[in-house]
């Protein structure tokens, strides 16, 4: 009796991708030529004595199944953007990675994200009954389908304290601005995006009908989502499987609250700041003007575009799943940031996503800049402009 295939959609994935994509390449290597992994190999040398990484470009190679060459990719986008035959190279990774995944498992570093996926409903090994913790001591309502919009917290946001500051300052700016929302809290479970990267699928499968199912249930029409990630996989992932909702990134809605006179914006800052582009947010999802409209909003606030922005925007380092895989000192996106915003003169580095956060930050107290630099999520900058600092 042949044995059956556990995952048939895989099958026919792959399959399809033969047929439809793979076919398309024309080895012209404009793929390879931007992937950051390359960037960083030709750059490298100018601040980490003449270190050469070797990572994405040569999937062909022994052991490419490692977490240093398929697993390296960080799935920016980049490659998918410059390909003149529109070859998705990123869904064309993911593919592979599952039928890695199927046969040999997930990198070692990546089990314990996906067994606190499946245990606790996010991948930062935080248990169900925490997930509202960034919310103590704030006005935070309940989603009961009456409100306008449901607000997603990333699980970054919820579970690591950095990140927390994240959440905490859009509800804040939210209740300043009037914003009719709430949230669901403990039933919640992750998005999936960065799991169904790595490979797991089914993880992904289970988690997105777990949350579709209680969005449903609970009336959702409407998603702010504090992640570029969650955004992206509500918007282009969660239709197919029934869960159909107008979703928007923060940065967006704070965007149309400054031009509608609903958030004021009172509060100096002061300083330079230099924003980067999170991948998800800029080439995924074609955001560039609004966190740029937002900075530009704040009181006594110089800004000018990084070296590298908006399409060419160099990534964090942490999409793809790599936010949970540790990488060698002098072979991080993230350094290469650092000082491309120090020779900016500026005096704070904004983003907007929890993961370029986590990415940027540890570059810049491995690199000791934090005396110089700080690294600001916008809804932070946001926040201390309209309701000030907790």
């Amino acid at each position: 009796m042949e044995p059956k295939n556990p995952f048939p959609e895989v099958t026919e994935m792959v399959v399809d991708l033969g047929a439809d994509t793979l076919s398309s390449c024309m080895q012209c290597g404009l793929c390879t030529a931007g992937c950051p992994w390359r960037l960083v190999e030709g750059e490298i040398s100018d601040h980490f004595n003449n270190r050469k990484v070797q990572h994405m470009g040569q999937l062909g190679v022994d052991g490419y199944e490692d977490e240093d060459i398929l697993y390296a990719c960080t799935t920016c986008g980049v490659c998918t953007t410059r390909c003149p035959r529109e070859v998705n190279g990123i869904e064309n990774m993911r593919i592979l990675r599952t039928l890695i995944a199927e046969t040999s498992g997930l990198p070692k570093s990546v089990n314990p994200a996906a067994g606190s996926m499946t245990d606790n409903g996010n991948p930062w090994q935080g248990e169900r009954k925490d997930r509202m913790a960034w919310t103590k001591g704030l006005d935070v309502p309940t989603f009961d389908g009456s409100q306008e919009y449901f607000l997603f917290v990333c699980c970054t946001s919820c579970y690591d304290k950095r990140s927390m500051k994240i959440a905490r300052s859009i509800a804040r700016t939210l209740n300043e601005a009037g914003v009719s929302y709430g949230v669901i809290g403990e039933e919640e479970s992750c998005c999936g995006e960065s799991i169904r990267k790595v490979g797991g699928e089914e993880v992904f499968q289970e988690s997105a009908a777990r949350n579709i199912e209680l969005f449903n249930g609970k009336g959702v029409k409407k998603i702010i989502t504090t992640s570029p990630h969650c955004l992206w996989t509500f918007r282009n992932e969660y239709p197919e499987l029934g869960g159909n909702y107008d979703v928007i990134h923060y940065s967006e809605l704070f965007t149309d609250l400054i031009k509608e006179g609903k958030l004021e914006l009172k509060n100096d800052l002061g300083k330079k700041v230099v924003f980067h582009d999170p991948c998800y947010l800029g080439r995924h999802s074609k955001v560039y003007d609004a966190p740029r409209n937002i900075i530009e909003a704040l009181p006594a606030t110089e800004t000018e575009d990084m070296m590298r922005s908006r399409t060419d925007s160099l990534c964090c380092g942490g999409g793809g799943g790599r936010v949970w895989m540790e990488t060698e000192v002098g072979a991080r996106f993230g350094d290469l940031r650092i000082y491309e915003a120090l020779e900016k003169d500026a005096e704070i580095l904004a983003t907007s996503c929890p993961y370029c956060v986590i990415m940027l930050e540890a570059s810049n107290m491995a690199l000791e800049k934090d005396d110089k630099l700080e690294i600001k999520d916008l809804s932070e900058l946001v926040c201390a402009a309209s309701v000030g600092d907790e």
